[in-house]
């Protein structure tokens, strides 16, 4: 495979067009569809899609019905066909034709030289500004038939996919402008009967709001019919006697804008996007009520024909030509950002105050280290005894030094535990550690500096055992801290450690999107400003576990590799089940350039790493194994707590089932399919 090539990674790219028609001239028009499909070719595009009516204008009204004019539109429509003979793109032209006793409104879809096929407008509108069905045809029931075009008889009708036999899942489906405001459109049953890519020919003139009102129609489509939705209006040049037109294109996928030009243009304009064919796959296989709903209207969509085209795309790089979000946990957009950390924290917070409520309003018990994870799990705890109507001091808050312990952290957990107002107490756990390791006869009891993967589970695991009889003792409940992150990889101790507790809020947070909580809950005054200082200061310290002495503080991610990396892995797998040779190349994309794409708001500038594809290559890896080969096991016996990301949880009793012995070697043969290049 060519590591580089979008088709290789089940993308197709696709664009909807649009500039400046000419009223009842279709040869002039004819020409600017081929200077835009010359231009689609020289980028790439697999399909490229055009205005309703586009080759004589849609606002010609009773023209529409005279012989010169339709003369004219046929003859046109054979120079887009020849013209097309050497190009790549699959051409979706608007055109009326002549069939039987009517005229029909069209789209014409043509590839390499040849009509694949005509389809008519379902539902030609005839009210208030429209009058459609004075001079066009109903092709709501045309189904099964042909058409004669150029001495040819191709396929007619609105039952037609046109699928590429060379690229995977790329299947499309046509309707024009009105057909996508009724209540049951068209693309609807065409997406039931396997439509990925649903196209939309639209005249559309616009009035105040209209173009908020398409949006909500083709994101909405999109995310219902788990598709593509590629919409191109028409722009300037149409008549403009009583109506205006803004030329709006843009392109969904499942709910998500990639593409949308500039309004009212002045000359062609297009919006290019890759569709993720991969991703609306998987959508399709997860969401078992799809084919449910397929299975329903069978005796609609059993009978759709299909038109097969080799599409034979490049196989080079051609960039990547969609927004990446380099933390997918963690939208770059501010107001998106602030929203989804409002619902995440509320999220924590009901979760928590219904469980407490419902099990007889123990008391919690939490240990705080003074990192971000127990800081945030501390911070939800504090709001729901506040929803609640408790005091905050039935939270029973220690802090548990050990043998790595910096004063730095101890002192900002001292600090939180003391401006929020929660009983605080520090619980020395080293001579209790110590006493166990020479129980053991373990080289550290003996003075030697040996600091294995018991030295720091013995840490890990007296925290928590001392945190259960405390609750225990107390009348409480232990609140568990650790995040999605930690799950995935398996960094925690297993039972009688991190891994375990009564109740886990923070299992549904990765790592990347803890911080922006924690920011969130400083800028929206959440609490005072004492609190807000001292949760400035966790932010600013290195993620540690702090198990072992020395005189650097024991970094995480040196050792399992870059949350930011391990996060992004984890989103696409566990949303979408992409393979990793594909999470490589959208890594790469996403992380290679600093200085390109957009970060999270206040993300600290310092902190801005880039990372290249031997490094990205190399931590999959590492993701790889400690995901599907090991770390299951600590995630079947999870402790219950809230999901919170739409991106998924890791539970056993929801979106997560695996087996405990389980292996990775599907995936690292999929990752070795290529080289990681040095450069």
């Amino acid at each position: 495979m060519n590591f580089w090539s979008i088709y290789q990674h089940g993308f197709a790219r696709v664009a909807a067009c649009t500039g400046h028609t000419v009223l009842a001239d279709p040869r002039g028009n004819a020409e600017a569809v081929l200077r835009h499909a010359r231009r689609c070719a020289g980028e790439g595009v697999a399909v490229a899609v055009f205005p309703e009516m586009g080759l004589c204008g849609y606002s010609i009204e009773d023209l529409l019905l005279q012989d010169a004019l339709l003369d004219e539109v046929e003859q046109a429509l054979l120079d887009v066909v020849a013209g097309s003979a050497d190009l790549l793109p699959v051409l979706v032209v608007g055109a009326p034709l002549r069939h039987r006793n009517r005229v029909y409104n069209c789209a014409v879809v043509v590839h390499r030289g040849r009509v694949l096929g005509v389809v008519p407008k379902s539902y030609p509108p005839n009210y208030r500004e429209f009058y459609e069905r004075r001079q066009i045809g109903d092709g709501a029931d045309e189904r099964g038939g042909s058409i004669r075009l150029g001495g040819e008889s191709v396929p007619f009708g609105v039952d037609l996919l046109f699928a590429a036999e060379d690229v995977r899942g790329l299947v499309l489906h046509a309707e024009i402008c009105e057909d996508m405001w009724v209540p049951v459109p068209p693309s609807a049953e065409a997406a039931l009967a396997g439509a990925t890519v649903l196209v939309n020919l639209s005249g559309s003139p616009i009035t105040v709001g209209r173009a908020e009102d398409r949006k909500l129609l083709c994101r909405s489509a999109s995310s219902r019919c788990l598709a593509a939705y590629v919409y191109a209006a028409a722009g300037l040049g149409e008549s403009t006697t009583d109506l205006s037109w803004d030329g709006q294109a843009m392109v969904y996928e499942n709910g998500v804008l990639l593409a949308e030009t500039e309004r009212f243009p002045l000359g062609d304009e297009y919006a290019v996007a890759d569709v993720d064919l991969d991703l609306l796959r998987q959508e399709r296989q997860r969401m078992g009520t799809f084919d449910d709903n397929r299975r329903t209207h069978d005796a609609r969509t059993r009978d759709f024909r299909t038109v097969s085209f080799e599409l034979d795309p490049p196989l080079t790089d051609l960039g990547l030509r969609r927004r990446l979000e380099r933390f997918p946990f963690v939208p770059a957009d501010a107001d998106r950002l602030a929203q989804d950390c409002y619902e995440a924290y509320n999220i924590q917070v009901a979760g928590l105050q219904q469980r407490l409520a419902a099990i007889g309003g123990p008391k919690v018990v939490i240990g705080v280290s003074g990192g971000l994870d127990s800081t945030h799990a501390l911070i939800v705890a504090a709001r729901a005894m506040d929803r609640a109507g408790r005091p905050r001091s039935d939270i029973l808050a220690w802090t548990l030094p050990g043998f790595a312990t910096s004063d730095h952290t101890k002192d900002n957990a001292h600090k939180l535990m003391r401006s929020l107002g929660v009983t605080a107490a520090e619980l020395d756990i080293t001579p209790t550690a110590r006493l166990m390791l020479k129980e053991m006869d373990h080289p550290f009891a003996a003075g030697e500096p040996v600091y294995d993967v018991t030295f720091e589970n013995v840490q890990a695991g007296l925290r928590t055992d001392y945190l259960f009889r405390l609750a225990n003792q107390r009348g409480g409940i232990v609140l568990g801290t650790g995040d999605l992150s930690e799950l995935a990889l398996g960094w925690s101790t297993y039972g009688v450690g991190d891994q375990m507790s009564h109740y886990n809020v923070n299992s549904g947070v990765p790592k990347t999107l803890m911080q922006h909580l924690i920011r969130w809950v400083i800028s929206s005054g959440q609490f005072d400003e004492e609190t807000g200082r001292t949760l400035a200061a966790i932010l600013d310290t290195e993620i540690s576990p702090e198990l072992v002495p020395g005189e650097e503080m024991q970094s995480t991610e040196s050792k399992i590799g870059p949350y930011a990396l391990h996060d992004f892995t984890l989103f696409h797998v566990l949303r979408y089940g992409l393979r990793p040779s594909k999470i490589a190349f959208l890594a790469w994309h996403a992380w290679h350039d600093a200085e390109a794409g957009d970060w999270p708001p206040n993300f600290p500038e310092a902190k801005r790493m880039a990372y290249d594809l031997p490094d990205i290559r190399k931590w999959l890896e590492v993701f790889c194994r400690r995901f599907f080969a090991f770390a299951q096991f600590k995630r079947s016996a999870m402790p219950n707590g809230p999901k919170v990301s739409a991106g998924g949880s890791l539970s056993p009793r929801g979106d997560w089932r695996a087996p405990s012995d389980g292996n990775a070697r599907a995936w690292l043969r999929d990752l070795a399919r290529f080289d990681a290049p040095t450069t």
